[in-house]
Order: C-alpha cells, then structure tokens, then sequence
C-alpha cells in the first residue's frame, strides 16, 4: 500500500487510514448495492414529502460531515430542488437563524457514528422548531446515536452503510465518500449504474497507484501551505480535502479552500513558493473556463510553488502538474458530484503521505490529544423557541 510494507506501515501507525483510502473504490460499489435494495423503502418515506413543491431540503452534520451537505446542495438545486446546507454546529447554536416553522422539511443528516453531541440535539430542535419535519438518517454506525435516534423516531428513516466505510482511524475517508455517494444515490442526484461505477473506480485508480510516483513528488517537496480551490460542488471538497490535510498533519500544513474566483479577493496573498495549489476542474464547460483562467494566472504569476489541476478531461495544454483521471469513455461523463469522489481520494492521499514525511502517525496524528475522533466537551443548552 502506497509502496510500503505492512510492517513500514504498522510501525508508522498508518494501518487504518492508508486501508480506508484505497479501499474506497469497493466501498462505493457495496453501497451502490445497499441503496439499490433498499430503494422501495426509501421511495416509500421520502416520495410524499419531497412531491410537495413547497418542501424544504436540509443537509446537516458536524465537520466532515457538513461538507457532504455542501457537496450535494449545488446539485439538488439544479434539479430544482430548495435546498440548505447547514451544519449542525450552526444549527444548535441559533435555531432561530435556519429553521423555518411553515416549510415542510426533510432533515438529512450526516453523521459517521452520528455521537457528536450536535448531532441528535440538531434533530431534536428541528422538531421543536419545525411543524412537519421528517428526518433521513446516513450513518455508517449501526449503534451510533444518530441510528439509535432514527428507530425511535416516528417520521425518520436511517441509512446504515456497510461495516467499512465506519472509519476507524482518526479522519473520515470512507466515511466521507460513501456517506456522499449515498446522499447523492438516496435523493436522486445521481443514478447508480454499474457504468458509473467502472468509471469512478478507473478514475480513483489514477490517484493511487498511478500517479504514487507524482504524489510522492509533491510530498518530497515539503510544502508548508495548501490551497484547494473548486466551484460547485467542489467549493464543499475543498473545505473538506483542506480539513483532511490540517488533521492528518497536526495543523503543521496550513490548509485554506476557496472557489477559483473569490480567491483572488484577498485570499490569494497566502501563495508563497512553499505553497501547493490544488484546483479541482469541473466538468462543466461553462465553470471550467473560470478554473481555466485561474490557473493560467497562478502558473504566469510564478508566486506559489506548485499548482496542481485535477481534471476529467484536459482543461490546457499538456503540463506536468496536469493530473487527468479520465480517458476515452472514462470520466468524461461524470457529473461534478460523482467526481467529488476520485478527487477526494487525490486529497486524502497527499495528506497521508505528508503526514508520513512529517513523522506523524496518520491513524492518531494529534500529538497533543486535544482533539477527539468523536467531539467531546460540547453542551447542549435548551431552546425556548417552538413551532
């Protein structure tokens, strides 16, 4: 894995998460699976709340698992749907500021185990604040609260995905992608196809092993700054992979994320030439030509070290730090959505391994034991307000 023995592995503490990175590919077939049995169910509980025109979709969780939420929102809403992407930790500090008491709500929430604190108090103020709230629960924790919640519940349906994708190392990696595909697979955005699938799997197959060789090159070159910048559904990636790369260094790499074009409005001051930016290109010909641009701009500038492209199909001429992980009938036809996934494996990867270089131990990185693999500490306060 990664070009190292299961001892160089075991011994560096990156047992779990280098598995959980690859491993994905298969994840995401199994779940492609789960929803495909599970369908008449589904369509049973959500179809009479999402006919009404007037509903009101929410996606939510807590860190990671918000950014599934911001990933999936732009594609909903091209398919007409109103849609929020709000996070839990917003959500239970001012209720007031996102609940809407008249709207018919379907609350999706995100949650790996879903026993963050926020989590089921975000359920609950819903239904306080929410006059016909139902209630879809993903999580990869068949006893976590949020599933534990969901059984009880008398208008909410939960999603358990298969025993894998419930990381058991520090950052979300399987957890991440298959709670999104699952999202994307539970509302519609995406339909499940054994084509798509061959074609995401070629396309994460170009991150690892493939492109071992470039990774590894940008690691060596010790970047001390990271810049992810997307459009789309890739603005809510970038958080993400920005995220990843904070936890699996111990925040010793500085991680920022952007769209292409707001970067420009003072963000771009961070480039320096110990700065790697990566830019997730869409697929989309309209959106792409403002990454386009972007990226000719920082290359002509020479400011920031490296500046990476990932891309489906070639956004310019041929350059070495063009990463393309499609071919001729491969990746050219995914939408931005289902590319989050390849794209997020591109991410996690080059965390993993500057982690690795700078002697951290991925599985448990945070050396100070400050920060939890599920958050402690959080309070929840009760809520006058009601529906």
């Amino acid at each position: 894995m990664f070009g190292l023995s299961n001892k160089e592995i075991d011994d560096a503490g990156a047992q779990w998460t280098m598995r959980e990175v690859l491993q994905q590919p298969e994840v995401w077939a199994e779940i492609e699976r789960l929803i495909a049995d599970e369908a008449d169910g589904l369509a049973q509980f959500l179809d009479p709340i999402l006919a009404r025109p007037e509903a009101r979709i929410v996606l939510t969780g807590a860190g990671t698992s918000s950014y599934i939420g911001d990933c999936l929102a732009p594609a909903l809403a091209m398919m007409g749907r109103r849609v929020d992407a709000i996070p839990t930790t917003d959500l239970v500090s001012a209720p007031q500021c996102y609940l809407s008491s008249d709207a018919p709500t379907l609350m999706v929430s995100f949650g790996r185990s879903g026993n963050s604190p926020e989590s089921v108090a975000a359920v609950r103020l819903a239904d306080a604040g929410v006059k016909n709230c139902a209630h879809l629960m993903i999580t990869c924790d068949t006893e976590g609260a949020l599933a534990r919640c969901a059984r009880k519940h008398p208008r909410a349906r939960v999603v358990v995905l298969p025993e894998r994708s419930n990381d058991r190392s520090f950052a979300m990696t399987s957890s991440f992608t298959g709670m999104l595909l699952a999202g994307a697979l539970v509302l519609g955005a995406v339909r499940g196809s054994s084509a798509r699938n061959s074609s995401l799997e070629q396309a994460a197959a170009r991150v690892v092993p493939e492109r071992l060789p470039f990774l590894k090159e940008l690691v060596n070159s010790s970047f001390e700054r990271v810049v992810y910048l997307g459009s789309r559904e890739f603005k809510g990636l970038a958080r993400e992979a920005a995220l990843k790369m904070l936890e699996l260094t111990d925040g010793r790499v500085v991680a920022v994320a952007d769209s292409p074009l707001a970067f420009r409005h003072g963000p771009k001051t961070i480039l320096n030439a110990n700065t790697l930016v990566v830019v997730f290109a869409s697929n989309d010909d309209y959106t792409r030509q403002y990454d386009r641009d972007l990226v000719r701009e920082l290359r002509r500038d020479g400011v920031a070290g490296r500046v990476v492209t990932l891309s489906a199909r070639p956004i310019d001429t041929s350059h070495e730090d063009d990463v393309l992980l499609g071919s001729t009938g491969t990746g050219a036809d995914l939408s931005d959505l289902e590319l989050c996934l390849p794209y997020a494996v591109f991410a996690q990867s080059i965390a993993l391994l500057r982690s690795l270089s700078l002697g951290l131990r991925p599985d448990s990185p945070n050396v100070a034991g400050t920060v939890s693999r599920v958050v402690k500490g959080v309070s929840i306060h009760p809520w006058r307000g009601s529906a």
